[in-house]
């Protein structure tokens, strides 16, 4: 079997930053795939790894000056001879050079003389990736049809953990494979949510017991803000509704809430204005009847504490939608994940169902990927195997969006929502 990336040039572009030690590896892989690596380093980045080790790994000696190369101009060279550029890690600097078109070195020179598709993969302290300038600058980026693979949550510089660690290498990998095996992936969908108003829900709701205590499940939110990313990047205007601390898209309106009660609150009245409602979130079943104003001794709680229905906010949404909305829901389930996500379908009145397995190695609550099932109303049926969960909510957006342009083809035209 041939290679998945055989025959391919990929430009490898470390930045400054301490994640370049983990380009190391990227570069291997890449090299196994049967790429040909071209590997660039700023400046910066040979102040955390060395040129002979990408000289050593890559297909090629590393390259990282515009002027002590033999090439008179090397970075339109490279550019020009690109499948894919590929940039891991991406520090702020660079991104605000990318976004501004300001070509300070090879690297940034390189990306903007290039027509090929670029792969951009930031890693920075949380508080630099959460900062609105950066955030403003990778919402350019995508705009433009660059591939943003955000970072993740877990261990940074200095002992911190946060939001800001750069992707897994898996993760980046299969982003850069799916490029060259011609995946359209963001370039062509860029814009297809123009003019739309996306809401989106995320993370799992936490219903108090008394001031310590609460009843909650293990839903980090991440795919939920990935789906909002993603709605972001195809030109979307976001409204995001979630229970996380994590920094929305640039340009989003972001609602934080907690409980069943406020969640329900917030989505109804932002689904009034919404050509899509993505119910991602994950809802507590039950809570408290009632919340204890000081903390329950642990010898009353079995006696005390009395459970009830929390508001079932997908079904209010399905009732209380009209003309062309598109209504998604998510069913996490541990067995008969294609039957019952079936029968939530139909109950909850809904466009689509998102299932996935959360008993599965590496699917559902709190991983960095999932493996999901799209069931339709009109009964299509859309199986995502094992993927990022950047590239699960482009396929279930891809799915809306078919279901948008339906709706348009038999007569209905754009949404009225999405006027301004």
């Amino acid at each position: 079997m041939a290679p998945p990336a055989g025959g391919k040039k990929v430009v490898l572009g470390v930045t400054g930053g301490i994640a370049a030690y983990k380009a190391v590896e990227l570069c291997r892989r890449l090299v196994d795939a049967g790429a040909h690596v071209v590997p660039v380093l700023t400046d910066d980045a040979l102040r955390f790894v060395g040129e002979v080790t990408f000289s050593a790994l890559g297909s090629e000696r590393c390259h990282h000056s515009l002027f002590e190369d033999s090439d008179p101009i090397p970075h339109t060279r490279l550019g020009q001879s690109a499948d894919v550029v590929v940039v891991a890690p991406a520090t702020a600097r660079f991104i605000g050079c990318y976004a501004g078109g300001i070509a300070d070195g090879l690297l940034t020179a390189t990306v903007l003389a290039t027509r090929a598709p670029v792969v951009v993969c930031p890693a920075m302290h949380t508080e630099m990736w959460e900062h609105p300038a950066v955030q403003e600058n990778l919402a350019t980026l995508a705009r433009r049809g660059v591939r943003i693979v955000p970072p993740t949550e877990g261990r940074l510089a200095g002992g911190d953990v946060g939001a800001g660690r750069m992707a897994e290498i898996e993760v980046i990998l299969e982003e850069v494979l799916a490029v060259l095996a011609g995946d359209p992936g963001t370039r062509s969908r860029a814009g297809d949510l123009s003019g739309r108003r996306v809401l989106v829900s995320a993370g799992g709701t936490r219903e108090p017991v008394d001031p310590v205590r609460f009843i909650g499940n293990r839903s980090s939110g991440k795919q939920g803000h990935a789906l909002a990313e993603a709605a972001s990047e195809r030109g979307a205007e976001v409204v995001l509704v979630t229970t996380t601390s994590r920094p929305g898209p640039a340009g989003s309106t972001v609602v934080r809430v907690a409980t069943a009660a406020e969640m329900e609150r917030e989505m109804l009245e932002h689904a009034t204005a919404a050509d899509v409602v993505v119910m991602a979130a994950a809802v507590a079943d039950f809570r408290p009847k009632a919340t204890f104003p000081t903390k329950l001794p642990r010898s009353e709680g079995l006696a005390e504490i009395i459970l009830e229905p929390t508001p079932d906010i997908l079904a209010e949404l399905g009732r209380r939608r009209t003309g062309g909305q598109v209504l998604v829901g998510f069913a996490a389930e541990t067995h008969e994940v294609a039957e019952r996500a079936s029968a939530k379908l139909v109950a909850k009145g809904v466009d689509l169902i998102v299932a996935n397995d959360v008993s599965a190695p590496g699917v559902g609550f709190d991983h960095e990927t999932n493996e999901v099932l799209i069931l339709g109303s009109d009964g299509s049926s859309t199986h995502v195997p094992l993927a990022s969960k950047v590239k699960v909510a482009n396929a279930v957006l891809d799915t809306v969006v078919d279901r948008l342009r339906d709706h348009d083809r038999a007569g209905g035209g754009q949404s009225p929502r999405s006027d301004p």
